[in-house]
């Protein structure tokens, strides 16, 4: 953290700590925990400008567990946890004090990737690698698999959100304490080993935060120091109708500068802390409307903070989910913009889906589809993530893709074909692509915090899993033949919305082991003979052909060849 501002939170030294809290209200404020058994009175904090409250405290040791004792203005006794904890025994539980800094050797050379190398592969960390029963995945289970990912090609990781949740099984987006680590999950070590372990594997990590709402169960910030008007939740939110959001009245007051530090804090939290390679914001259309009126407070708090991230670490990314379509969230803040790296894109998802799930082949729009591998945010080179899983997308009442194309058969032919013909749009379109957990094995039904992924799928389809490892492989031109994959350029030169057939050239600065051409069939036959033109003579190489028999023994394997032009 920046050394010119505040520092809140028990802040370790050679002594003991010193704590630090917020609570402008409060007539009086202690700290008490195992360094004093608890006492009853604590150990009281001064006050100090700005309604801060702290003190020195010795003989405190990592992992004492602690709370803060808040007598309100009405004179109320208030047991608080402590707002900037990175470790707490629970939701409800007590907060602990910071254990020793991690060790981080191993790591020094790895950097971020580039936008234009990213694979982004999203995963909740309960379910990803877990048996069914008990509690649910944790960061070690993940770090067991990072060699199937690292060999899939992966580089890069984003984590559903990890911040302390209510109970054991959630989606994570409901935090309680927003710097705490879920204890089911393993807490704040086994998340820095787990960032640590993709480091040395090539694999960057982005974590999921959430600032549109907190909470609402077991949030530990609500009234905190008492004070509060209405109904409305005290000095961290909006106390009249601007906290209104569809997952409770919890909006943080984005205008009260105490409440822009807290947020800000928490993104360079995991990004100094834990090393993480960027954030990805949930549901931005949020935080900067209320209701669906503009909310300045939260634009601005969107620009400042993607201000503080790139002054301070310019190669890590910001990712806003927005969907709303909006240009303004990727340009930059010089511009008037929200200073997003990238966005989700509706644009792109809901169209190539409705392409590849539709069963009868009149109903696939190749008109829609070309929209949507072109479609992009600014002139500039794409600034958007693209996908046709995601957590959202494959629950809400919708299932995996191949559920999707033929429910209850997700392991149809069907159901591979298409399935993988939306991967392939996705792996070669202007962009950031991203895969949802288990999508490389044909994953079936749909997402439940409950309900871990069948790693046996993976044996089981281990041609798709090829499949997918070749289609990266040319995605981040691994083999030095598909350069222009790399690059933002995109030209759908043909589409044949009779025959459901569409093509497109793609290239960074084009000519040989550059320009790539991507022909994709939508429809529900083969073609033995084809013709479509390509941008330019000489010899063009086949360098997938995703209909070949040792991805599945069932696909019809048609030759393709090599073509002079």
């Amino acid at each position: 953290m920046n050394d010119a501002r505040v520092r809140m939170g028990p802040l370790p030294h050679g002594h003991g700590v010193l704590f630090r809290v917020w609570a402008p209200h409060a007539r009086a404020v202690a700290v008490t925990g195992t360094f004093n058994d608890w006492a009853a009175a604590g150990t009281p904090l001064a006050a100090e400008e700005g309604g801060r409250w702290a003190a020195e405290v010795p003989g405190v040791k990592p992992g004492d567990a602690y709370r803060y004792l808040i007598t309100a203005a009405d004179g109320t006794l208030l047991r608080r946890a402590d707002p900037y904890a990175s470790a707490m025994t629970g939701s409800l539980g007590d907060s602990l004090v910071p254990g020793p800094d991690f060790d981080w050797s191993g790591t020094e050379d790895y950097r971020t990737p580039g936008w234009d190398e990213l694979v982004l592969y999203e995963l909740h960390v309960g379910t990803f690698n877990d048996e069914p029963g008990g509690g649910p995945g944790r960061f070690a289970d993940v770090v067991a698999r990072l060699p199937h990912l690292a060999a899939l090609g992966v580089n890069a990781i984003e984590l559903m959100p990890a911040a302390e949740f209510p109970g054991g099984f959630s989606w994570g987006y409901n935090p309680s304490a927003p710097f705490a680590v879920e204890t089911d999950l393993g807490g704040p070590t086994a998340l820095k080993e787990l960032v640590k372990q993709a480091h040395l594997h090539g694999i960057a990590v982005l974590l999921d935060v959430v600032y549109n709402h907190l909470g609402p169960g077991d949030l530990l910030l609500w009234r905190y120091d008492g004070w509060h008007q209405g109904e409305g939740g005290g000095i961290y939110f909006y106390n009249d109708g601007r906290a209104r959001t569809p997952w409770g009245d919890t909006r943080p007051d984005y205008g009260r500068p105490e409440v822009r530090a807290y947020l800000r804090d928490n993104a360079l939290h995991w990004l100094e802390e834990y090393r993480m390679d960027g954030l990805r914001w949930d549901a931005t259309a949020y935080v900067r409307e209320a209701d669906g009126t503009p909310l300045p407070d939260g634009w601005n708090l969107m620009r400042w903070v993607n201000d503080e991230i790139d002054g301070r670490q310019p190669w890590k990314l910001s990712v806003a989910e927005d969907l709303r379509g909006d240009p303004r969230l990727t340009e930059p803040t010089p511009a008037g913009g929200a200073g997003f790296d990238a966005q989700w894109d509706a644009g792109f998802v809901h169209p190539v889906r409705r392409a590849v799930i539709v069963p009868q082949d009149r109903d696939r729009d190749m008109y829609a589809v070309r929209d949507a591998l072109t479609h992009r945010y600014s002139p500039a080179a794409p600034r958007r993530v693209v996908y046709t899983e995601s957590h959202d997308e494959v629950a809400n009442g919708h299932a995996r893709v191949p559920e999707e194309i033929w429910p209850g058969h997700a392991d149809s032919w069907f159901a591979k074909k298409r399935s993988t013909l939306g991967a392939a749009l996705v792996l070669t379109s202007p962009g950031t692509p991203m895969l949802f957990q288990g999508q490389e094995f044909l994953e079936d039904r749909w997402f439940d915090d409950q309900d871990p992924l069948d790693w046996s799928r993976a044996e089981r389809f281990a041609g798709l899993v090829t499949l997918y490892r070749d289609l990266i492989a040319l995605r981040r031109d691994l083999r030095g033949t598909t350069a222009g994959l790399r690059g933002p350029h995109i030209d759908v030169h043909h589409v044949n919305d009779t025959d459901k057939v569409i093509a497109y050239h793609r290239w960074t600065r084009s000519g040989p082991r550059d320009s790539t051409v991507v022909v994709a069939n939508f429809a529900n036959r083969g073609y033995d003979a084809y013709s479509l033109g390509v941008p330019h003579g000489g010899l063009w190489r086949v360098r997938l052909n995703s209909d070949w028999h040792g991805y599945d023994p069932a696909f019809a394997g048609h030759p393709t060849h090599h073509t002079w032009t």
